[in-house]
Formats: C-alpha cells, structure tokens, sequence
C-alpha cells in the first residue's frame, strides 16, 4: 500500500485583507506520511503563508485544504476534538523564536504545550526533562527566554514542539539568525526526525537545507505559484528553476579584460 496523505492542498489561495494580489495562488500540492519537503522561494514569495495554512493558522479564501484527510477550516478549527487532535500531530516551528516564546522560564516554556493537552503533570515533568536534556538545554531550564543567543532561543521553540512528538514538524526559515555550529546542529535534527519517519515540511530559500536534509521540492515563484516540483536533486541542479525563482543569482566577473556572468550558488560547497 502506498503511503497516506498528510496534507492535500486543491487550488488553495490566500489574500491578506486590504492588499491587492494574492500571497498564494491556486497552489496544487500533496504530501506524503514520512515526506521530507523543502518549501523554496525567494523572500514575499508565499512560502511562510503556505505553511500557515497548513497548521491551520490562515485559511485559503479559495479552493481547499486537507490535513489527514479533512478539511481544515475556520469551522473545523472551532471544533475542540478536531483542533486538539490536529495540534497534537502538527507542530509550528516559528522563524523568529521570540514569536513562539512568552513565558517566564524555559521550563514554563516547553512544558506549556503538553499541559494544554492535558497530560498529566508527573509525565509532563519527565518529557519535559528529557528533550531538555536532549538538546543540552537543561541547565538553562530556569532562564528567561529572552536572556538567549538566538540559537538557544532555536532549540527551546524546538524543545517545545518536541515534548509532543508530533507526527508533522512544519518549520519557517529554521536557519534564520543561527550561527554554523547551530545551523550544522538544527541540519542534524532534522535528518534524525527524518530518519524517524517523521513528515517535515521546511519554508526556506537556504539551499543548504534541501541539499543536505529533504529529499522532496516545491518551488514558489514570485507569481506565488508553484513553479516547479521534484526530488531536491532535480531542482537544486536546474539553474533555470533557480535562477527564475531568485534563488540563485549571476555573479559578473572580469578575467583578462573581458567581463563573463556565471550562476553563484552559496549552498555548494
């Protein structure tokens, strides 16, 4: 048997009220229990409004989208089974950390979520202790948030959706603002979830990421439409889909006199 739907997006378009234009438009796409998938596009292209409408966040004004199988609604999202229970498979990693962190100390921080889902506080305690310890954040388990490095902020927004283990990690810019040595961590983490048969769905426009750490691509033109779909390999190796999409720019040289462009990929190395 094949694998089943995560998510089924059919024409799914998006408008922020009061702006002309759509931030997506008509976006056809499926992905799979177990997919690992980069979300390409340049800055404004749709990429965080598309993972939004998959966590239930935003709604499309046209067409639809499914998660597991349902549709995913302002309605659906009222529904207090339905919500809790798509809450408790889909995790939001937020680009900026100091969006999803609001609490007093990092401890109030990644236990917050499995409370609301109303686990009971002697196991809270303990998955709380253990993806602290997991990601080498315990000892900062009584700092405020707002007292980290930005690649500490990372890891307790990370430790927060952890303490669920989600089925879904939807991810928005994950290596935003993060040093190497965090971004080299984060790329780790992601190919262990992977590796785990987790479903990931990562909104970027570093290419490092899929060529490292997803194996499938959606491509988000400056039109807000797919423009293109593949294994990551296709799409990083096709220069037109880069370049078209502002992924990858020419770069002018002068060699002898004579001036020549060539596509500069900072993702090669």
């Amino acid at each position: 048997m094949g694998k089943k739907a995560v998510f089924e997006l059919s024409d799914a378009t998006y408008n922020y009220e009061g702006t002309a234009g759509y931030a997506l438009d008509s976006v056809n796409l499926v992905i799979n229990q177990g997919d690992s998938v980069s979300l390409l596009g340049a800055n404004g292209s749709g990429k965080s409004t598309l993972l939004k409408l998959l966590d239930g966040l935003y709604f499309s004004v046209k067409g639809e989208v499914k998660a597991f199988g349902k549709i995913i609604s302002e309605s659906s999202m009222r529904d207090n089974k339905f919500s809790r229970d798509f809450h408790s498979k889909v995790g939001f990693v937020f680009q900026d950390p100091d969006v999803q962190l609001f609490l007093p100390t990092v401890w109030d921080e990644v236990a917050f979520a499995p409370l609301q889902m109303g686990i009971e506080k002697k196991r809270v305690r303990e998955i709380v202790s253990e993806a602290l310890n997991s990601l080498g954040l315990y000892n900062l388990k009584d700092r405020p948030p707002y007292h980290l490095s930005e690649g500490e902020k990372k890891k307790v927004s990370i430790a927060s959706i952890l303490t669920l283990d989600p089925e879904v990690w939807l991810m928005d810019e994950p290596s935003a603002s993060l040093d190497p040595r965090t971004k080299g961590w984060l790329i780790d983490f992601v190919m262990s979830l992977a590796e785990n048969g987790k479903t990931i769905i990562i909104a970027t426009h570093d290419l490092e990421i899929p060529y490292v750490a997803t194996e499938l691509c959606y491509v988000l033109g400056q039109d807000h439409k797919i423009s293109a779909r593949g294994t990551a390999i296709e799409i990083l190796n096709n220069e037109e889909i880069l370049l078209k999409a502002n992924l990858i720019h020419k770069h002018r040289h002068v060699h002898n006199g004579v001036a020549h462009a060539h596509p500069h990929k900072h993702w090669l190395f």
